[in-house]
C-alpha cells in the first residue's frame, strides 16, 4: 500500500470509528460506567431513528468493503447490523438492547482488527460487483426494518391502541 493510499485509510478509519463511537458511547451514563450512543436514542424515534441509525451503520461496512476488508468479516458486520434491527424492531426493548449490544462499536473491531491482512490477499477477494450487490443488501436491510417498524406500529395503532372503550 502506498504512502498516499496509508494516509487516507487512516482518516477514513478515524471518521469511521468516531461515528461508531458517536452511535455507541457518545454519553456517559451518570453514576455508571455505561456509556450510550445516539443509535438507541434515535430509535426512540418510531420508524425513522431505526433507519437512520441503521444507513450509518450500513455507511461503516461500505467503506469497509471499500477498504478490501475480507469479505467473511464484511459477512460479520452485515450480521451484526442485521441482527441489531431485527431486536431494534421491538419498541423499548430494542433501544435498551441497543444500549448492550454496540453493533458499530463491534464492526469497528472487526475492521480494524483485520486491517494488517497483506493488501495483495485482500485485493483478490473484492471486486466492484461485490461492493455494488453489498451496497443494495444494506439498502434493502435498512429499509425493510424501517418498513416493518411502521407495519408493526400501524397494527398496535389500529387494534390496540385505537378501539372503542
Amino acid at each position: 500500500m502506498s504512502q498516499p493510499e496509508q494516509s487516507l485509510n487512516s482518516k477514513n478509519i478515524n471518521s469511521l470509528r468516531r461515528l461508531s463511537q458517536l452511535l455507541d458511547n457518545a454519553i456517559p451514563i451518570p453514576g455508571t460506567k455505561y456509556r450510550i450512543g445516539l443509535d438507541p436514542i434515535l430509535g426512540l424515534i418510531p420508524g425513522g431513528g431505526d433507519t437512520i441509525a441503521g444507513a450509518l451503520g450500513a455507511y461503516i461496512i461500505i467503506q469497509a468493503a471499500r477498504m478490501k476488508i475480507p469479505r467473511k468479516v464484511l459477512w460479520k458486520m452485515v450480521g451484526n447490523i442485521l441482527f441489531d434491527s431485527v431486536v431494534g424492531t421491538v419498541p423499548v426493548l430494542g433501544d435498551l438492547f441497543d444500549v448492550a449490544w454496540k453493533a458499530n462499536v463491534r464492526n469497528m473491531a472487526l475492521l480494524e482488527e483485520h486491517l494488517s491482512v497483506n493488501q495483495q490477499e485482500q485485493n483478490q477477494n473484492h471486486n466492484l460487483l461485490f461492493l455494488i450487490g453489498l451496497a443494495i443488501l444494506l439498502l434493502i436491510i435498512v429499509v425493510g426494518f424501517a418498513a416493518l417498524t411502521l407495519v408493526i406500529i400501524s397494527w398496535l395503532w389500529n387494534n390496540l391502541l385505537n378501539k372503542p372503550g
